[in-house]
């Protein structure tokens, strides 16, 4: 039996055809979001669907305006989003919840759930490295206790980043492993 995470990850992977870099991305923010949920709690549905189809937005965006910045993600994710969540027979309120997380999973604006905040930490632990590739581990340690906003996010954000073990200049999946 597929479970709902499955039948979004296909959806997705649809939506995104051979942009392998955006089915990666959108495959290790649900890997981190899962981790997270398995400490912090939240709905496994909105989490998994907000972690699967943050970004589908993103070709939208460029089509319309030429740019894959965030705020134009914000506004052409949610109805894309909302189509394959109704597909599903996802419930009205859960994508209700889903499409605000991906309206706001830039900005961070009008929203502080806790699947939010799982989401929220499980996409900056894939940005963090690119943004901060520069920081030295003790800036990065504090641009960390900044930016993430659950206590799992930010010790798996530290263990990664701000080690001197670690090298925070490479991305990481969500197994914590180096990409190439």
């Amino acid at each position: 039996m597929t479970s709902i995470a499955d039948e979004l990850i296909a959806d997705m992977k649809a939506v995104f055809g051979d942009d392998r870099k955006r089915i990666d991305h959108a495959l290790n923010v649900l890997g981190f979001a899962d981790r997270i949920r398995a400490v912090e709690g939240g709905d496994v549905v909105v989490i998994q669907a907000a972690a699967v189809l943050h970004d589908i937005g993103i070709h939208e965006a460029e089509r319309k305006n030429g740019s894959a910045a965030g705020r134009y993600q914000e506004m052409e994710g949610p109805a894309i989003a909302a189509g394959i969540l109704y597909k599903h027979d996802v419930d009205e309120d859960r994508v209700a919840h889903v499409i605000r997380i991906i309206a706001n999973h830039h900005s961070a604006r009008d929203i502080d759930t806790l699947e939010f905040r799982v989401l929220w930490d499980a996409d900056w632990l894939l940005n963090f490295p690119e943004r901060f590739s520069e920081a030295s581990a003790a800036d990065c340690a504090d641009r960390i206790q900044e930016i993430f906003k659950t206590d799992t996010g930010r010790e798996i954000a530290l263990s990664l980043f701000a080690g001197s073990s670690h090298s925070h200049s490479q991305p990481v999946d969500s197994k914590g492993r180096f990409l190439r």
